[in-house]
């Protein structure tokens, strides 16, 4: 049932423990039995979700992750959790919101003792883009840290949000006893699964002076969870936790299972396409290649908007107009997977391909509509790239199209010009870039300051463009779609070209 699903995504910025909360909630989903952490020793410790060479070097996420797995309650009820580990760091917001188009809620991960962190806003500014339903757990409770009516007010000022604490700490920065659930009443201890030290409590009996003043405080300043303003984006119920210590974990899978919204329906060109709609549709939000280095796959990641996918079908890509038969479906657990015979609206599939499928594409059975959200951004920083070795272009270019497909970067080929301009959001993703260029393709490559500061996309009537594609010849590009480019000199460049050709629109974005 697509009522029993669950499909969210985690978001931080670094060092959050991000990834050590993922592993937590696996843990918990018994999905894993043994929870590592990035800088534990051995490949076998490692997070699982961090399997790239240089997330597990430099201990960060570079690169969504999918992890499939479900939880049996009491009550007999099974609910499938389809968890989305985000990049941690803000240079990869492209990659987040692409990400976030593929969820029904979110997990925002907060440290402590930082608290709202400036890199922190972009990651979080990209969630609020989305409408994306928030919970907010706020991680390393057990350490010192930020004072929690400031870590709230933080959380309220940087979402404009209400917020709505549902757990308490007792203490903080080494004065740490205890979590009190002022939802409940419930007291939990933060030695190991805090699930075994939960207890009422005792009814009529006197909590600690401070205890109280703080719980009375919270309940006065901050309003009741309300289910339909969590749901519409207006509330976010806030979590206090270790991830580390595996306190607090069990209370938030809960809590998503209980609260988070199930599939929701998805935009297309043509209207909101229902979950329970009959023909199976589906979009693809991610590719990623070389998942398996010693295979060299391609995988499209596929979230599935309505209908019951069975392994075999065909469906019609947008990209190709002719139907596909989609043989080998697979569910992940980050890197490992296994061949998915059925899915379900709010799962997530992946489709190995040899570079059919683009991120952006729609799927469905009978081709009649077009799933909208997944833009380009317009790079901020432009830089050329030169091979040390002038014999590997025809790989460059293999790597450089998988890369760009991937979102790590986008290409611009310039109309005057043999250099071709890499263009990214942040200079991590150059890092990235030659990272995995030595690493999957055997390429080695430099990269040269480039005299462009951004680029616009292009577009208008025929003539009008040709005309202006005359005069600025050494100024514009295609990028992979063969589309215009225009790559500017500076803000003002922008400006001035909008200001002489009215008739053209100059572009910060461009729909896949």
């Amino acid at each position: 049932m697509t009522s029993n699903r669950r499909t969210f995504a985690i978001i931080s910025h670094p060092d959050a423990g991000k990834t050590t909360l993922t592993e937590k909630l696996l843990l918990q989903g018994g999905a894993i039995h043994l929870a590592g952490e990035v800088k534990a020793r051995g490949n076998a410790r490692r997070a699982r979700s961090d399997w790239m060479k240089i997330e597990q070097q430099r201990g960060i996420s570079v690169t969504s992750s999918v992890m499939t797995f479900e939880k049996t309650y009491e009550n007999g009820d099974i609910v499938t959790f389809n968890l989305l580990d985000t990049p941690g760091h803000e240079d990869f917001s492209e990659d987040t919101y692409r990400t976030l188009t593929a969820v029904d809620s979110a997990i925002m991960v907060i440290d402590a003792a930082k608290g709202i962190e400036p890199q922190t806003r972009k990651l979080f500014e990209v969630c609020r883009l989305r409408s994306v339903p928030i919970m907010t757990f706020i991680n390393k409770a057990d350490r010192e840290g930020r004072p929690c009516f400031d870590l709230l007010d933080e959380v309220a000022d940087m979402l404009a949000l209400d917020v709505s604490p549902q757990s308490w700490p007792v203490g903080m920065g080494g004065l740490f006893e205890g979590i009190l659930d002022i939802g409940s009443g419930r007291v939990s201890r933060p030695e190991g699964d805090s699930r075994e030290f939960l207890g009422k409590v005792d009814e009529g009996a006197a909590l600690p002076e401070d205890v109280a003043e703080e719980v009375e405080l919270a309940q006065a300043g901050y309003p009741e969870f309300d289910l339909d303003a969590y749901r519409s984006g207006d509330l976010t119920p806030v979590y206090f936790g270790s991830a580390l210590k595996n306190f607090g974990v069990a209370e938030l899978i809960d809590a998503i299972a209980r609260y988070a919204p199930p599939p929701r329906p998805q935009p297309t060109d043509a209207g909101e396409i229902a979950p329970d709609r009959g023909e199976v549709s589906g979009f693809i939000f991610k590719v990623q290649a070389n998942m398996d280095p010693q295979h060299r796959d391609r995988i499209a990641f596929m979230r599935l908007v309505s209908g019951t996918f069975k392994r075999g079908m065909k469906l019609t890509p947008s990209g190709l107009g002719k139907p596909i038969a989609i043989h080998s479906p697979i569910m992940f657990f980050a890197q490992d997977r296994e061949i998915a015979d059925t899915a379900l609206p709010g799962d997530i599939i992946g489709i190995p391909n040899h570079g059919t499928l683009r991120v952006g594409d729609t799927l469905s059975e009978k081709n009649e509509i077009r799933f909208t959200g997944l833009p380009n951004f317009a790079p901020e920083i432009l830089q050329r790239i030169a091979l040390k070795d002038p014999t590997k272009t025809k790989q460059l270019r293999k790597a450089l199209d998988d890369l760009s497909e991937e979102g790590v970067i986008q290409v611009f080929y310039p109309e005057i010009g043999a250099q071709w301009i890499i263009g990214v959001v942040g200079q991590l993703q150059l890092e990235v870039l030659i990272s995995r260029l030595e690493a999957e393709y055997k390429v080695e490559a430099v990269l040269e300051p480039a005299p462009f500061d951004t680029a616009r996309w292009v577009t208008g009537e025929d003539s009008v463009l040709d005309a202006f594609a005359d005069i600025n010849k050494s100024n514009l590009a295609r990028d992979r779609d063969g589309d215009p480019v225009f790559l500017a000199k500076s803000a003002w460049d922008v400006g001035y070209q909008e200001e002489r050709n009215p008739d053209l629109r100059f572009s910060t974005t461009k729909e896949r």
